[in-house]
Parts: C-alpha cells; sequence; structure tokens
C-alpha cells in the first residue's frame, strides 16, 4: 500500500485539470495510474531489472549453502551478491532513490525477492505438509528480509557499512527466532556454517556470532567489488580526460588512482582472510569423563496400517531394537552402554494409560539394563492436552523424571487462536488436542551423567538449548518421518553439529527414522545413520562440565550486534533527513503541486 502511494499521485491530485467536461473526477487519471503501476513492474522497480535480478541470485547462492548440498562458502557470496542489490550506488547499476523514504522502499523490496528466492527452496521438506503451508511459510520467512533490505539499503550510505549490515542480519535473525508464536529460526546464516573456519566462534559467542561472521564476510566482499569497479571508471575517465596541453595533446597519468583502487578493494579481502585464519585459533573443547551411550533409532512402520496400528508398530520397533541391542552386548559385540537415548514419539501410547505399552518399554528397558531416556506422548493432568515427553526410564524403579517439551509447533502441536482459526480451516482439525508448553528446562539425570533434552524443533533456538547446556551431555529427541528424504533431517543435524560447538558438549541425535546421530563436542560426526533404517550407535564420548564463553555471555553479544545494525539504520535514515541534496531531490520528486515524474530521483543520483 505505501509502495503504491511513493509511485502514484495523492488523490487530491488525481483529478487532471484537463479532465473532458462531464467526466467523473479523476477518471482520466486512473489509466495513468495502471501504465505508471505497470512501468514500474517492467522496469524491475524502482532497483530496475539488474539489482532486482542480483537479489534473486543472492537468495538462491545462499541456498546452495545449506545442507544437503553443503556449498558452504556460497553463503558469503550469496550475502555479497544480495548486498551488490541492496547497495544504491554500485557503478554500472541504477542508483537508489536519493530519498530516505525510496532509499528504504527499495531496499524492502530487493530483501523480499531474495528472501523469497531464498526460502522457498531451503523449505522444500515443509511440501509434505502441504504445498500452501510450503509456500505461505516460505513467504512469511521471506518478508523478515524486507525490513533488513530497506535497513542495509540505508546504513550502506554510512562509512563501515559492511559491519552496521551485518548487525542487520543478526537482528533479522533475532526477530525471525522469536516472534510471532515463539519464531521460526530455522536457514539461519550460522547453521550453513557447521563445518567451516567460521564454526569455532561459536564457542565464542554462539550462532548470532557465526551469523555476523558469515554476513561480514559477504559485506566485505560486496565492499571490494564496488571499489574495484569504482577504481576502473576512475581509471577510464582520467584517460579519457585531455592534458592540459590541448584537446589533442597526450592523456594525464594518474597511477596513484589505480593504486588508491586496489588497496580499496585488498584490504576488505585481507579482513575476510582475518576473519577465516581467526577461526583457527579458537581452541575446539576437548577433556571430560568417558561415558559409554548408545542411540536408538527402531524406524518406522510400513504404510497401510491403521492408525492405532501404527503407533504400536513404531513402538514394538524401538522394544525390539533394544532388545537386539541388549543381545549383542551379552554377545560381546558392542561395549555396554551406560544409557540408552530413544527418540521422539517412540511410544505415542501413553505408558501411564496404557498397560501394554507400559509393560513393553519396561521390558526392554530391563533387558538392556540401563536408564533409558523415552519419548512419548501422555496425557496431560487436565486431560484435555496433550504432553511431549522425554522421560527418564529406569531399569529398577520404571518412569521417573521428564521433560515436556517447552516450544510445540503452532499448527502442528497447537493451533493458536484455535476457537476462530478452526471456523475457516478446516486442516487445522488434524490436529485435535494442543500440546502442553512445558514450564522448566530439560536438565535430567540419565545414569552416570546428566544430560540436557531439547525435542525436534526446539535445537534451533538459542535460548532453549543454552538453558539445558548445564547438563553434561546433549540430546535432541526427534520425529523426522515425515519430513524424510527431504533438506530438513540434514539441516538439523548440521544445527546439532554447530550447538555442539557453540556449548562444547557432545549431542545425542536421535530420530525415529533418521537422521540420528552422534556429534563429539569439536562438532566432528562420530556416528551417523541413514534414513528408514533400524540403526544402534554404540560410542565411547566424553561429558563435560566446563562451560564455554558463549555459555557465560548468554544473549548478550546477540543484541549488541542486532543494536548496532539498527542503530547504524537510523543513523543513515537522520543524516538523509538532514542533507541538503536529500531535500532537493525530494523536493523534484513531489514538485510544488504535487507528485513529479517518479524518475527524477533516479535522474538526480545519476547526475551526480
Amino acid at each position: 500500500m505505501e509502495l503504491a502511494q511513493d509511485i502514484l499521485p495523492d488523490r487530491q491530485h488525481a483529478a487532471a485539470p484537463d479532465a473532458p467536461d462531464g467526466a467523473e473526477p479523476g477518471a482520466s487519471a486512473r489509466p495513468a495510474r495502471s501504465r505508471r503501476v505497470g512501468a514500474w513492474f517492467r522496469r524491475g522497480g524502482d532497483a530496475g531489472w539488474p539489482r532486482t535480478l542480483l537479489a534473486v541470485a543472492g537468495g538462491l547462492l545462499m541456498w546452495l549453502a545449506f545442507p544437503p548440498h553443503d556449498l558452504v562458502p556460497l553463503a558469503p557470496v550469496g550475502v555479497a551478491v544480495l548486498t551488490l542489490a541492496l547497495h544504491g550506488r554500485v557503478p554500472g547499476l541504477r542508483p537508489a532513490p536519493a530519498t530516505v523514504r525510496g532509499t528504504a522502499r527499495t531496499g524492502a523490496w530487493l530483501g523480499l525477492l531474495g528472501g523469497t528466492a531464498f526460502f522457498i527452496p531451503v523449505l522444500t521438506g515443509i511440501v509434505k505438509i502441504g504445498p500452501d503451508a510450503w509456500i505461505l511459510l516460505s513467504v512469511v520467512e521471506a518478508a523478515y528480509l524486507a525490513p533488513m533490505g530497506a535497513g542495509i539499503a540505508l546504513a550502506a550510505r554510512l562509512p563501515g557499512w559492511p559491519v552496521w549490515a551485518a548487525g542487520l542480519w543478526v537482528a533479522q535473525e533475532a526477530a525471525r527466532g522469536r516472534v510471532p508464536f515463539g519464531g521460526f529460526p530455522w536457514a539461519r546464516l550460522a547453521f550453513s556454517q557447521t563445518s567451516t573456519p567460521l564454526t569455532p566462534y561459536a564457542a565464542i559467542a554462539g550462532a548470532p556470532l557465526v551469523t555476523f561472521l558469515t554476513a561480514l564476510a559477504g559485506g566485505l566482499l560486496a565492499y571490494a567489488v564496488i571499489a574495484a569497479l569504482r577504481a576502473r571508471g576512475r581509471a577510464r575517465a582520467a584517460a579519457a580526460e585531455p592534458a592540459a596541453g590541448g584537446e589533442d595533446g597526450p592523456r594525464r597519468r594518474t597511477p596513484w588512482r589505480s593504486q588508491a583502487g586496489a588497496v580499496a578493494s585488498a584490504v576488505p579481502l585481507a579482513l575476510i582472510a582475518a576473519i577465516v585464519g581467526g577461526g583457527a585459533l579458537i581452541p575446539t573443547p576437548t577433556g571430560g569423563d568417558p561415558v559409554t551411550v548408545a542411540v536408538v533409532q527402531g524406524n518406522v512402520p510400513r504404510l497401510g496400517l491403521d492408525f492405532q496400528g501404527q503407533r504400536r508398530a513404531v513402538l514394538d520397533n524401538h522394544v525390539e531394537a533394544t532388545r537386539e541391542l541388549a543381545r549383542r552386548v551379552r554377545a560381546g559385540e558392542v561395549a555396554r552402554p551406560e544409557l540408552v537415548v530413544w527418540p521422539e514419539n517412540s511410544s505415542d501410547l501413553d505408558p501411564y494409560r496404557e498397560p501394554d505399552a507400559y509393560a513393553a518399554i519396561d521390558g526392554a528397558v530391563k533387558d538392556i539394563g540401563v536408564p533409558v531416556l523415552v519419548g512419548a506422548l501422555t496425557d496431560a493432568p487436565d486431560g484435555e492436552k496433550v504432553e511431549n515427553r522425554g522421560i527418564v526410564w529406569d531399569p529398577e524403579s520404571g518412569p521417573g523424571d521428564h521433560y515436556v517439551k517447552r516450544h510445540p509447533v503452532p499448527f502442528g502441536e497447537y493451533v493458536p487462536f484455535r476457537d476462530i482459526l478452526t471456523r475457516f480451516i478446516d486442516r487445522l482439525d488434524q490436529v485435535p488436542r494442543d500440546f502442553v508448553h512445558g514450564t522448566r528446562s530439560g536438565v535430567l539425570r540419565l545414569g552416570p551423567v546428566t544430560v540436557g533434552d531439547v525435542i525436534c524443533f526446539e535445537v534451533a533456538y538459542d535460548q532453549e538449548v543454552r538453558d539445558v547446556a548445564a547438563g553434561q551431555l546433549l540430546v535432541v529427541q526427534t520425529n523426522n518421518a515425515t519430513y524424510g528424504r527431504t533438506s530438513l533431517p540434514p539441516q538439523q543435524i548440521a544445527m546439532s553439529r554447530l550447538r555442539a560447538v557453540e556449548h562444547g558438549r557432545t549431542i545425542l541425535v536421535a530420530a525415529t527414522s533418521g537422521i540420528s546421530a552422534i556429534v563429539a563436542p569439536d562438532g566432528r560426526m562420530i556416528d551417523q545413520s541413514a534414513e528408514f533404517v533400524r540403526d544402534l550407535q554404540v560410542a565411547t564420548v566424553p561429558a563435560r562440565t566446563s562451560t564455554t564463553l558463549s555459555d557465560r555471555m548468554g544473549a548478550a553479544p546477540e543484541w549488541a550486534m542486532a543494536a548496532l545494525g539498527v542503530a547504524a539504520a537510523c543513523a543513515a535514515a537522520w543524516s538523509m533527513t538532514r542533507s541538503p541534496r536529500t531535500a532537493r531531490a525530494a523536493r523534484a520528486v513531489r514538485g510544488p503541486d504535487g507528485p513529479a515524474d517518479g524518475n527524477a530521483v533516479d535522474r538526480n543520483d545519476e547526475e551526480r
């Protein structure tokens, strides 16, 4: 709406003075409006088609950096390409409007385009829920890049703009991971850098710092490109200028200009090298008491069973896999574990209310003879809602302490505004009962150690994982059966690898159908399963108690980096409003009697 108001004449000027007698006021202006809107889209908005295509290309390059493609260097390259689209003064590209509103509007449009090109392919796994849900979620996530794009377009007018742009990336991800309904922080830049020279920085200030440095590297790369293009333009202009002796005399030689351009291009590249090299100097987590662990992936049953049969078959698969593990231990084929982890939804039958489910789980736990962390769905105390639990099941005393998932998935595990939305969206009936929001962190005693338990998508949330980092091991219980053989399971494993480094903890990922994994504190993969197979993983891993600097500082670095970017964008907007040149450009757009030609600002910039 705001975009249309900037492009079209105000309503008070819509009735042209030369409208035919008897015509409805404003009638002659309506075709003009339509023509102007059409022309705006044909030329790629205020940005022009080259910048529009750069924004889309930047989004696609960032997508390729994420699993399953794992072309990780393309993350900063994609950021650089998107930044070139957002920067309003790249030689050879259409300049940004000189007004605050015009610059922000163009940046927001390009940010939305780049975000859409990124999120639609990176979230393809959501298509298993429905194509409409996939596209809607992708567009909603892309919308967060619109204000970020506006901020970067404004901040690009300040000295040191790559730093401010990186801060705006952190601000965008902070907002996206919190609102609405607790946010959805999937596909953050940091999660593409889980096995790169930037990964060790997670131990310093968490995923936000890795995002900041990835975006900073991209911004510096864009800065180097712009500096090189400007130096090339200055060199050509200098070569075309006649010498003082006359028009036909020898050309001027200005070697200092080419040298300055080379320096301007080399400095940001040297800074990128320093950032990459700095990661190698950060020590990786080591030490800790050894503990032997086992992860059970029971797999899901074949299709065609009824709903109750499916639930019983999933439980039976995990019971049988655990009994197989016990047989292999007795045969001396594998080491005896000191604890075992089952995945989320390994029992969708409430063991507190279903005697058969209780007996099956208890028999398997007694057979292996060590505590098992069981993922189960149970009735809430009110009898109306459901709890997604991780239950500590002891071979002697049975079910004991438990963790209730604190961050259930909106529209998947509970329906916000259920009374209103279910009247209009029939599909929401597939979530007949809301899941309870847990109220305490999942630090549990499991055999000889404490574990910090998070369930499924909670691994993407900084606070949820930070709250359980006091455990000596971290556990991710997940059910990826719905999203099997899509991009989501490998992306979840990538998040777990970053979390291992961030908190200096071994992470045990237990999935019903894959991908299950054991990740070392330095992010190395100790073991990893395939999808849709039964798998047993046994390993001796370090159980650590020391904390990382990231744990000690908490969310403070994230807020500082985000505030840095937002403050820079606000300062740039304020400086533009104070600039006489900007004021002249704004008057050129408005004109003395209303809006003038929409390209006036662009011509103003081109003349400068």
